[in-house]
């Protein structure tokens, strides 16, 4: 399995509201409507662990980051891109990393390497420039990752929800309903204890803003 394809285009696709256009005129096939953008973030950087060969550092250094419903697309200002599939996206969450800038830290399910019988994980980082388009662009990801659920859900019935909650309350985007969190998800756990925001926790004393937990070198929360 790879899970980043090297594009030069993005493919065609529409807006919520010309979706909705597009179904109620009842077009003769449903699959000739292009796939529905949900959030479209101008001047982002992105940076591969390991890194894709085949984008350079001034490709990732600045471009244009496209959820789609489709899949997720990344285009540089210079011409060259990649597309990810949401199954392969183990796990994606909000970072605020003391020393690094604001981001959203993602998995990627590189599958199994067949001589170690290892699962192999590739990190991808979604840095923007305007810090508050982090949360649009984690909604986002997780509504499109929705639609995309596990083909091959796991047979075990106590992994039945959408997060993998731990007891100080973070969560974090696994995948589709019923998907247990993946081997490297759990073996990087603690590292993304110590660098992710739960996006879901709201602000004491202000309504409806998402709340931000931020972490300190120690992996001790801090809430305002």
């Amino acid at each position: 399995m790879v899970s980043t394809t090297i594009i030069t285009s993005v493919p065609p696709f529409v807006s919520p509201e010309q979706h909705r256009e597009l179904v109620g005129t009842t077009p003769d096939s449903f699959n000739d409507i292009p796939p529905v953008l949900r959030h479209k973030e101008e001047n982002v950087a992105v940076t591969f662990d390991p890194p894709l060969v085949q984008m350079s550092t001034e490709d990732a250094s600045k471009g244009v980051l496209y959820v789609i419903d489709s899949a997720l697309f990344f285009m540089s200002s210079i011409g060259c891109g990649f597309q990810i599939a949401y199954p392969t996206i183990t796990l994606h969450a909000i970072s605020r990393a003391e020393g690094s800038d604001p981001s959203i830290y993602c998995q990627l399910d590189e599958g199994e390497n067949e001589d170690t019988d290892t699962v192999e994980m590739r990190e991808l980082i979604i840095t923007p420039q305007n810090p508050n388009s982090l949360e649009p662009i984690f909604e986002a990801l997780s509504l499109c990752a929705s639609l995309h659920p596990d083909p091959s859900p796991p047979e075990d019935d106590d992994f039945d929800d959408q997060v993998f909650g731990d007891p100080d309350g973070f969560e974090a985007f696994t995948g589709g309903e019923g998907e247990e969190l993946s081997e490297v998800g759990r073996a990087a756990l603690d590292y993304l204890e110590s660098i992710i925001d739960n996006p879901f926790e709201q602000r004491n004393g202000v309504d409806g803003h998402v709340g931000e937990t931020e972490h300190e070198s120690s992996g001790e929360e801090t809430r305002d």
